[in-house]
């Protein structure tokens, strides 16, 4: 394969193209890449022809100046920073389409101290509906009798901006008050 430099007037590396004879369907373009064979040392690089100051990567871990600090301070509200020791017990809620999930997580270590859920093996074999209100009064008890069995008595819930505790979340969170957990606010 004979690798000729293409005639142009325009300035940067010359570009080889590939003789016709070579030229197939594999090939479309008529630019291929650097042979090896080929010295690169007769290739300009396109950085030096720039007459700039060299490129310098500042880290994203780099110390703000002070003044950056003063403008923008980078501090949470006290709130933010206490509220995990305050409410260390976060109960989280899902409802699917199939089944209902429960877990009650401590939020400094994010370990599940417990879980329910209707698709467990035990509550899918015997409930009737998986869904329904039922499910939601089963799947509030398991999660206070769990907790309970990992000494904890009081937890949070965090409801979101455009979810209401009402229907089948204020079933389970009443079954888990009634057992004798307390909700923190």
């Amino acid at each position: 394969m004979a690798l000729l430099p293409c005639a142009r007037a325009q300035p940067g590396p010359p570009r080889f193209t590939c003789s016709s004879s070579v030229k197939s369907q594999f090939h479309p373009s008529p630019f291929l890449t650097f042979s090896p064979s080929i010295s690169l040392q007769s290739i300009p690089i396109v950085a030096q022809q720039r007459n700039r100051q060299p490129f310098v990567v500042r880290a994203a871990w780099t110390r703000r100046s002070k003044q950056e600090a003063l403008k923008r301070p980078n501090k949470k509200s006290w709130k933010q920073r206490t509220d995990m020791f305050m409410r260390p017990f976060m109960l989280n809620v899902f409802f699917s389409k199939r089944f209902i999930h429960a877990k009650l997580v401590h939020r400094g270590t994010s370990k599940v101290i417990s879980s329910a859920s209707t698709n467990a093996k035990d509550l899918r074999n015997t409930l009737k509906s998986l869904i329904d209100e039922q499910a939601c009064r089963i799947v509030g008890k398991l999660i206070a009798e769990r907790a309970m069995d990992a000494d904890v008595y009081a937890m949070a819930f965090e409801v979101k901006k455009d979810v209401r505790v009402e229907g089948k979340l204020g079933i389970v969170l009443d079954a888990i008050k009634e057992c004798g957990i307390i909700f923190v606010d």
